[in-house]
């Protein structure tokens, strides 16, 4: 099989085929012979997007999968034009050890068209696993139960994690339990619990020598930190969210307020901008959507996260048309990084448009808009934050290991 359009990775965008055999790239250039695919200079195609911040809800407790399956989440990572997931551990029944951790990956469908990844669960008291698996860490309390109440208690458990992949929920405990009694839902989670545990984990980093990623940044703030530990050569990256990208606290209404609760919160116009220059010229290593799906009536009663996976692709055109990104860039948050986690612990190779990697691929048209509609939704929560919105492109097609599974 033989793709034609223009190519986008990091190195720059060409014009060129890519021949295709056995779900593999096995030829990048030009006059490959006839094309089976052919895709308009409106278009671009990347290796395929990754998402690795997302809350997909099912367990085998299956106490959330009224909010989301992983069936459901599959369909809404490919209409966002995801091909791979990485999903949080903090279920009802947590994947903090092997039997568990299995328990929940059997659960994935055969014939399910995303790669996903499980984060193992870490709490107090935990071990690592046998098997190499990214881990995840809530420094405080976000939803679910699976937390640390204490600095000194996450630094003991973390002694035995030497080498791992840990991503961090960054929310100083200790201090969101003396704003506790504050009056809005930003009040009660102030940029300063933020970034006191950017900085400790950035201490944890040095102190145990392991992998640390930091999740949902959404305060300028801890930016400079970041930007020191990597000048340092830790081993430490970051992500972003669409929302902590796209809205602010200057939005918030009493209409809307349930409904733009996350953890953690909004900020301000200036962290977003902050944000949004960080992830354009490489600080912030990743776009990442942290899914959060809850049914329209359990956001109303006020409960956080919002849903984004059906939105993805959409939304990185906006990032390209709007905000000034590349798609050099776009390829780097979006794909090759992305893809460089997924490569860690599964077979195959994603994130680059190079001979021996996967087929798999995400193709945005930037001349379609895409208006986002609540029946269009493929998650299981049926909603939308950014309904109503026109975002200046589309996902135009997905492959997966050389099979066409979108239009």
């Amino acid at each position: 099989m033989i793709i034609q359009g223009r190519l986008a990775d990091i190195d720059g965008v060409k014009k060129a085929q890519l021949r295709v055999d056995e779900g593999r790239i096995v030829e990048v250039g030009t006059g490959l012979g006839d094309p089976d695919h052919v895709f308009s200079d409106d278009c671009l195609i990347f290796s395929g997007f990754g998402d690795v911040h997302v809350h997909a809800r099912q367990d085998p407790s299956g106490k959330e999968c009224h909010k989301e399956e992983f069936a459901t989440a599959a369909a809404a990572a490919i209409h966002g034009g995801v091909v791979h997931i990485a999903d949080m551990p903090n279920n009802p029944d947590a994947p903090v050890d092997e039997a568990a951790y299995a328990r929940k990956e059997a659960l994935v469908p055969d014939d399910c068209p995303v790669g996903f990844t499980f984060y193992a669960g870490i709490g107090p008291g935990t071990k690592p696993l046998e098997r190499k698996v990214p881990y995840k860490a809530y420094m405080g309390p976000s939803i679910g139960q699976l937390f640390f109440r204490t600095q000194a208690q996450l630094d003991e458990t973390l002694a035995d994690y030497s080498g791992k992949y840990i991503a961090f929920h960054c929310e100083d405990p200790e201090l969101l339990a003396s704003y506790s009694s504050e009056g809005t839902h930003e009040q009660k989670r102030p940029p300063i619990c933020e970034v006191t545990a950017v900085r400790f984990a950035i201490e944890m980093i040095k102190k145990h020598r392991f992998h640390g990623h930091v999740a949902h940044l959404s305060v300028g703030e801890a930016l400079p930190y970041i930007y020191v530990a990597k000048a340092m050569g830790l081993p430490i990256t970051t992500e972003v969210t669409p929302h902590h990208l796209f809205f602010d606290q200057a939005g918030i209404t009493p209409e809307n307020r349930t409904f733009m609760q996350m953890n953690p919160p909004l900020r301000t116009r200036a962290d977003r901008e902050t944000l949004l220059e960080g992830l354009r010229d490489g600080m912030i290593d990743m776009l990442a959507t942290d899914h959060a799906p809850h049914l329209l009536e359990e956001k109303a009663r006020g409960i956080s996260g919002q849903p984004h996976l059906d939105t993805y692709g959409p939304f990185v055109t906006w990032l390209l048309l709007e905000k000034g990104f590349t798609p050099e860039r776009i390829a780097m948050i979006c794909s090759a990084k992305p893809g460089a986690f997924y490569s860690r612990y599964h077979e195959g190779t994603l994130g680059h448009l190079l001979p021996e990697h996967d087929a798999t691929f995400t193709v945005l048209n930037l001349a379609r808009p895409t208006t986002v509609e609540r029946g269009d939704i493929r998650s299981k929560c049926g909603w939308s934050p950014f309904e109503g919105v026109t975002f200046p492109g589309s996902v135009e097609a997905v492959f997966v290991q050389g099979n066409r599974i979108t239009s």
